[in-house]
Formats: structure tokens, C-alpha cells, sequence
């Protein structure tokens, strides 16, 4: 494995609950967790994007529990957090309703977009289980509540993953920490209203997406950003200047230290549907807004996964 893969390590946030952190966040590095239950009744949250990460992750599940997961949750249907599930056999893989739909008609499209990445051999592994709203899952004596934050976010199909009792929030890729959101399969306004929910849980610990693990604080860069995002749309629309123009004559602003800051291109995108009275979530054309980010960015952005 290479140094990258192996930096990937399970650390304790709370009493029998992990995260897995993926340095340093950017493209296809994403977190996931664990939650050990009584009497080997697991919990995993996410997997990896390919397939040697996904073994690394699996290997230091079984180093720290002895035996595989019983469930395994999505937290939404992006490859860099499902691609793995096939390497956890024994789990039962939960996940929203939307989530089972939009990975079978994704694919491994993901990997088309960086040919270069060694991906391994990945076997899509639908959810065998779907919720519309919420679901509670008992891991042992730890109750796991997986959350709907619809209509859509940073896509249509967001779980948050939620631990009362110890107050530990898996966030998916609702909340990054020091990587800049991307709310273009989902909504900006909806991505606001998540993070408000999400508060309102009141968590000692957040497991962004992607990012360092921190506590409720990590809601505020995204906050800021995305409520930055939409004004600036606003007034783009109101100039008649392209997501594009706008994105060369703003730059990232305030949020140059964010990772992957050339999101910004298909995020106003997303901005300037809504303004123009687009409903949350509605398709937009993925391809041509990741071509166009590219365009901006002066290159393909650097995926290390």
C-alpha cells in the first residue's frame, strides 16, 4: 500500500465509536466511521473509493474489533463512500432510498474521471435496505438514528448518521472540514437548512465527509461559504455574468484556504439554478460543470485517492 493509503487510521472520538480520517480531504479522501455494539453487532459508516483503501479500512476494523460488521451505512451514493461496500460481505448495507437508485444508475462513472487513479477491482454493492425518513439501527446497546436531510443538500440522498447518547454526529459530505462544501447535486438553500438541523442536534463530535474531525464549530466555514456563495450568485444573475466569469473575476474570496477550491465553478452553478428558480436537487449537467471546473482551474483538479 502506498504511504497515502496507509496514513488512513480508525482513532477513538467517544467510548466505542471511531472515525476513520483519510488525509488530507481532497478529492476521493473521504471519512468514514465505526461503532462497536454488544455481542459484535457493528456499525460502519461509509467505505472507501478504491479498492486498497477500502482493505486498509476493513483491515483496521477487524485489528480493532476482531469481527466484521453487521451493518453497513451510506451516507449518501458518491463512489469515494459506497465503492468499498463489496470488501464488507458480511454487512448488510443501509442506506436512503434514493441513494440505492442513483448509485445503480452511476456506476463506477466516477472513475472515468480520473483514469489515472489505481482503483482496483470494485463490484458495486447496492443498500439491501432503505429508509425514507429516518431509520434506527441498535448496535448492541448503542442506538445509531440515520437521518434524511432532504429534499436535498449536497445531493438528494443525505443521511446523517447520529449518536445520541454520546452526542457523535457522521455527517457525510453534508459538513467538510477545511474543504470547501460542493452542493452541486443538491442545493445551496438545502445545504443551509442541513447545517441548521444538524446543529440543532447539539454534537459534541462531527465526523465531516471530508476533513479533520472537530466539534460543532466545523459547521461555521461551510456556513459562511455557502451563504457567501448564494449572495454572490445574486448577484451574478442580476449582472448577467456566467457562473464562469463570475468564478474568474471573484476567485475563492475569503475562502482561498479551503481545499479544492475550484469548486466553486459548478457550486454557482448550482446557485444561479436556484435564483432562477430551479427546485432543490433538479439535474443539472454534471460532465459539462466538472469540464468547466477544470476549464477555471487550468487542469483536471488532483484526485490522490
Amino acid at each position: 500500500m502506498s504511504a497515502g493509503v496507509l496514513q488512513a487510521a480508525l482513532s477513538e472520538v467517544a467510548d466505542g465509536v471511531y472515525a476513520f480520517v483519510q488525509p488530507d480531504g481532497g478529492w476521493c479522501l473521504n471519512n468514514a466511521g465505526l461503532v462497536v455494539g454488544d455481542g459484535g453487532r457493528h456499525v460502519l459508516v461509509d467505505t472507501a473509493a478504491t479498492e486498497a483503501r477500502a482493505r486498509r479500512l476493513r483491515e483496521q476494523v477487524l485489528h480493532r474489533t476482531g469481527t466484521p460488521p453487521r451493518t453497513l451505512v451510506n451516507t449518501h451514493f458518491h463512489g469515494d463512500h459506497t465503492f468499498g461496500n463489496h470488501l464488507f460481505p458480511e454487512a448488510v448495507v443501509v442506506a436512503h432510498e434514493q441513494t440505492r437508485c442513483d448509485m445503480a444508475a452511476a456506476g463506477v462513472h466516477l472513475t472515468s474521471l480520473w483514469p489515472d487513479v489505481c482503483w482496483g477491482d470494485i463490484d458495486i454493492a447496492l443498500p439491501e435496505i432503505t429508509y425514507r425518513d429516518a431509520l434506527t439501527v441498535h448496535a448492541g446497546g448503542v442506538r445509531v438514528e440515520l437521518l434524511h436531510l432532504g429534499p436535498a443538500a449536497h445531493t438528494t440522498n443525505d443521511t446523517a448518521v447520529w449518536l445520541p447518547e454520546q452526542r457523535v454526529l457522521f455527517a457525510g459530505d453534508l459538513v467538510m472540514s477545511g474543504v470547501t462544501p460542493f452542493c452541486v447535486m443538491g442545493s445551496v438553500s438545502g445545504s443551509l437548512a442541513a447545517l441548521d438541523r444538524l446543529r440543532r442536534l447539539d454534537p459534541l463530535v462531527v465526523v465531516p465527509g471530508h476533513g479533520p474531525v472537530g466539534g460543532a464549530e466545523v459547521f461555521d466555514a461551510d456556513e459562511a461559504y455557502l451563504r457567501w456563495l448564494r449572495d454572490l450568485a445574486r448577484r451574478g444573475v442580476a449582472d448577467g455574468s456566467s457562473p464562469l466569469e463570475l468564478a474568474r473575476a471573484t476567485g475563492p474570496g475569503p475562502f482561498a484556504g479551503l481545499l479544492d477550491a475550484e469548486r466553486l465553478v459548478p457550486n454557482l452553478h448550482r446557485a444561479y439554478a436556484e435564483e432562477r428558480g430551479a427546485a432543490p436537487g433538479e439535474r443539472l449537467d454534471i460532465p459539462a460543470l466538472f469540464a468547466e471546473m477544470a476549464q477555471y482551474h487550468g487542469r483536471l483538479p488532483t484526485c490522490r485517492a
